[in-house]
């Protein structure tokens, strides 16, 4: 029986948009920005402030060195960069956080894993996660992000850490993520994984997950 249930956030609870992103970052002037970020890994510097080996303040001076000053000839301010950062994400429908709850009220629990950053976790998803009135810690039993853990997801070290913190049987764990290079690093541990990818949804999964619950 199932009774973990470890979600990934980008593509399953929140909707992306990586040619966005990678337009309002062309638009400030980075040039190469389509090779460095990708819509399940990134590289250089994205990279760096998603595994957490530089700061916040960090990334935006190494954008800073890439881009071109803005029009009045002054160097970017932090705040364009986040703006242009933030537009990969596109929304957290409320439904989603709904079956949140409705998993948990079935007597499931609740891990989010996520390759994110403190740019976008502390900014646009705390207040995403807020729309019902609640805060991302209670939607969740735990989380686990790369930004904190020095690594990211395909690398078995960001499930072992939700499986060891948290007391985890691995047979009794499912991993809801739309990467299946992610769902067979799970399945290697033991657990069980869900592709979230169309014709299946967060929605679809849940319901499925609750029935088998009952």
């Amino acid at each position: 029986m199932i009774r973990n249930v470890v979600i990934d956030l980008g593509g399953v609870m929140i909707d992306l948009d990586r040619d966005r992103c990678v337009r309002s970052f062309e638009a400030l002037g980075l040039k190469g920005v389509d090779s460095m970020l990708g819509l399940y890994r990134q590289e250089e510097p994205f990279l760096s402030v998603e595994t957490g080996r530089i700061s916040t303040a960090a990334f935006y001076d190494e954008l800073r060195r890439l881009c071109p000053p803005g029009a009045d000839g002054t160097p970017l301010p932090d705040s364009a960069f986040e703006k242009a950062f933030e537009s990969f994400l596109v929304a957290l429908p409320t439904d989603r956080l709904a079956a949140l709850r409705t998993m948990r009220e079935a007597g499931l629990r609740l891990y989010m894993i996520s390759n994110t950053n403190a740019i976008m976790y502390d900014g646009w998803i705390k207040r995403a996660f807020r729309q019902e009135g609640l805060q991302t810690d209670d939607y969740f039993d735990g989380i686990v992000t790369s930004f904190r853990e020095g690594c990211c997801k395909p690398d078995l070290r960001l499930f072992e850490t939700v499986l060891r913190r948290f007391g985890l049987c691995p047979e009794e764990s499912v991993l809801l993520d739309d990467s299946e290079a992610n769902c067979e690093a799970a399945r290697s541990l033991g657990m069980k994984a869900i592709r979230i990818y169309p014709p299946e949804t967060l929605i679809s999964a849940a319901g499925k997950l609750i029935s088998d619950a009952r």
